[in-house]
């Protein structure tokens, strides 16, 4: 897991270099990439040109993907159509976060394929116990979901919790049921015999 961290003043010389949009069974889906790794992911939405737009306004210009590039697509493809694909190897490049955000998104990426925590669990993991609303915050304004897989973490009692990703909670609620995790109770037999 490679994830750099870059002094505010050197920040700006590490502009987005190119970004590709490509469609997967949930929808377009996109990333950003710079010279050190993935800058931002942009989840699926039901058109390319949504995606162009919330890439082009962060800088991305487009680019036919370098090999790495190529490579994570055909990752992010996998995943949407259910398979196993775990992403903690993909670098990233968060220039000038914090470092609060920096450690709850490390402690993120090291949840694995189908394991589900809640905000409070993630912020002790992360060396901030009691900090639960401020690690909501952190991965709300998360700028690589699915490499920083937010969608892994939930509200205390079983509840889905939000996402600010395109489609909220039921895209969370999408991608956790993916990875074959099941937020709440389950339906009572009545129910699941359709009584």
């Amino acid at each position: 897991m490679s994830v750099r961290n870059i002094p505010d003043e050197d920040a700006s010389a590490m502009k987005t270099a190119g970004h590709t949009v490509f469609q997967t069974k949930m929808g377009f889906a996109g990333f950003a990439w710079g010279h050190a790794g993935i800058t931002r992911l942009c989840l699926p939405e039901r058109s390319r040109t949504a995606v162009e737009r919330r890439l082009s306004d962060h800088g991305a210009a487009v680019d036919s993907p370098r090999a790495q590039a190529a490579e994570l697509v055909a990752r992010i493809e996998a995943y949407f159509d259910g398979n196993t694909i775990d992403f903690s190897d993909v670098e990233v490049d968060l220039a000038g976060m914090e470092a609060f955000r920096l450690d709850i998104y490390a402690a993120a990426r090291r949840l694995r394929f189908g394991e589900a925590v809640t905000y409070g669990e993630l912020a002790r993991r992360a060396g901030h116990e009691g900090l639960a609303r401020e690690t909501g915050v952190a991965l709300g304004a998360n700028p690589v979901p699915l490499v920083v897989p937010c969608h892994r973490i939930v509200a205390a009692g079983g509840r889905i919790g939000g996402f600010s990703a395109p489609g909220g909670s039921a895209t969370k609620q999408k991608m956790l049921e993916l990875e074959g995790v099941q937020i709440g109770p389950p339906p009572s037999a009545q129910q699941s015999f359709g009584f």
